[in-house]
């Protein structure tokens, strides 16, 4: 069983009760169909028989099995809503809880706007799996009842119905096969344009001033002459399909009421036997619904498909609840860590020690995995190789929050998540309380310009306008707000001016409850006011000093290009 189908069987048991109830119903309703025959049959019988008064009492029946469908479809039709929305629901919920929990491996491994297509879409398309499996079931029930009722009515009639039917089921199975690589691709290359579309999105600014936007445009748009291609395959396949059962299922047809008209005209069989047989014959042949749940089917398999690679990614597993740091100052030490990202070796047998209570500077030219020592320092991803600890105890050994708590982050481009500017500051596993907030804002020199804003800290996010400095002082001030021992912070004051930078600098040594400090660093500033720095070259610590010791060395002033 493929992943893909994994993903259905359960999407179909959290909706069991309701997929069970949905296929008594199209029972029901098939039961209805396949007894709707038989009866309006035997009427004709006894009305041709002039036998009005024993004919009555079947002429209500066939009224109450031909207004019936009508309830029972309504009823379908309500379900299948209901049950369609809670399995999407479901099935959503649980694709979020593991994109967040793989963090950073899912982002790496998947284009944004390809992850909003498999959570948004194709986690819709899969969510029908329940219903479509269920009328898939039920839908066979009318052919294969139809072609027993004909058997019933006279055996040559199912003979003659059935030496056509492996025409039926060759054209079925080459409509499924070659209708699952059209949509799978098909579903591929949406992704691939959404994924395009949001980097365009993030780059709005850079696209105008480079004034590119037609470039940009062809760019987003490349792969649709692709999926054009394949709608169209589509729809080829479909309409193929379609004409092939136009002229199969008509000759079934035919040659049935042949043989019953053989039959009738030999004295075998009634007329009412003949009307049966020939809307029999018409169900046999019910390939429209077949065909129809065939392709839903389809399309859910693929959308699995696409949803169990995200589900593939491993998440990040954590140590048990109960497990809590000791007492210590923090020290954080990287052993033997390596890194491998896109084939490449970033780290190699990094060792490093940060001493609790003091801040370290990394510095080193781009690519030589300061980001990437950032990451596996807080614990949002793994190393390839090596440990890294917090005051002895090996990150992996400690649970989610405790983890999360112990050690905050602060980025270059931090997302205000929250609602609110007070909702962003509050952001984390606890909420530090108002108190904490504002001293945090104050911190990070945030709070005199929050409190200028129209509602203060309940401004919503989307309602401030904010510059990039100013937005970076918001994370810096969440950072400070949530972090009880290590503070991680990965070019977060970039966009800082030198007056602001040096009061944050300063606050981090004064107000600031996470004493240990590792700070990716670009300017020679921001190194000169570490306690050490952590010289990277080529995924490897080359030198380690003060920034006093190391400027005097002609490369490593070369790394700020001095």
């Amino acid at each position: 069983m493929s992943a893909g189908d994994r993903v259905l069987l359960d999407t179909a048991r959290h909706s069991a009760v309701r997929a069970t109830a949905l296929t008594l119903l199209a029972l029901a309703s098939s039961g209805v169909a396949l007894a709707l025959p038989a009866a309006l049959g035997h009427t004709l019988d006894l009305l041709l028989a002039r036998r009005a008064g024993a004919a009555s009492g079947w002429v209500l029946l066939c009224t109450a099995l031909i207004c019936a469908p009508a309830a029972l479809d309504a009823l379908d039709g309500l379900l299948t809503g209901t049950t369609t929305a809670r399995s999407t629901a479901w099935l959503r919920h649980r694709l979020l809880r593991h994109l967040l929990a793989a963090g950073p491996r899912a982002t790496a491994r998947f284009a944004p706007g390809d992850l909003v297509t498999r959570l948004v879409g194709n986690a819709a398309d899969a969510g029908t799996a329940p219903t479509t499996l269920a009328g898939a079931a039920s839908s066979a029930v009318p052919p294969l009842g139809a072609i027993v009722a004909l058997g019933l009515i006279d055996p040559w009639l199912a003979v003659a119905f059935l030496a056509g039917a492996p025409l039926l089921a060759l054209l079925l199975r080459a409509l499924a096969r070659a209708a699952s690589d059209c949509v799978a691709r098909y579903q591929h290359l949406q992704g691939d344009i959404a994924g395009r579309l949001v980097e365009a999105v993030g780059g709005a600014r850079t696209i105008a001033a480079a004034g590119t936007a037609g470039r940009e445009r062809e760019r987003i748009l490349a792969p649709l002459p692709g999926l054009s291609h394949q709608g169209h395959r589509m729809w080829r396949v479909q309409g193929r399909a379609a004409a092939q059962a136009v002229t199969v299922v008509p000759l079934l047809q035919i040659a049935v009421l042949a043989v019953a008209g053989l039959r009738l005209n030999q004295g075998l069989l009634s007329v009412g036997d003949l009307l049966a047989a020939s809307r029999y014959a018409v169900l046999a042949t019910g390939v429209g619904m077949l065909v129809g749940h065939l392709n839903a089917a389809v399309r859910a398999r693929a959308s699995a498909g696409r949803v169990a690679d995200v589900l593939a990614v491993p998440p990040l597993p954590y140590g048990p609840r109960v497990r809590r740091l000791p007492p210590g100052d923090g020290t954080l030490e990287l052993r033997g860590v390596g890194a491998v990202r896109g084939g490449r070796h970033v780290l190699r047998d990094l060792d490093l020690i940060v001493p609790g209570g003091t801040s370290l500077a990394v510095v080193g030219r781009s690519g030589t995995g300061k980001s990437v020592l950032a990451t596996l320092a807080g614990r949002l991803a793994d190393p390839d190789s090596g440990v890294v600890t917090l005051d002895g105890i090996p990150l992996p050994e400690l649970g989610h929050d405790e983890l999360r708590r112990a050690v905050g982050y602060a980025f270059e481009r931090p997302a205000l998540l929250g609602g609110t500017i007070g909702g962003t500051l509050a952001f984390g596993v606890r909420d530090p309380g108002p108190g904490a907030v504002t001293a945090a804002a104050r911190a990070a020199s945030a709070d005199g310009f929050v409190r200028r804003l129209p509602r203060g800290y309940a401004t919503p996010c989307a309602e401030a306008p904010l510059s990039g400095g100013e937005a970076q002082r918001l994370g810096l001030a969440r950072a400070f707000a949530h972090a009880e021992r290590v503070l991680i912070l990965d070019d977060a004051t970039s966009s800082l001016d030198t007056v602001t930078e040096h009061e944050v600098a300063t606050a981090l040594v004064r107000d600031v409850a996470a004493r240990t400090r590792l700070v990716v660093a670009h300017r020679a500033s921001t190194a000169a006011r570490a306690d050490a720095v952590a010289w990277l070259d080529d995924g490897r610590v080359r030198a380690v000093g003060t920034h006093e010791e190391l400027w005097r060395r002609a490369d490593y002033r070369a790394v700020f290009g001095e």
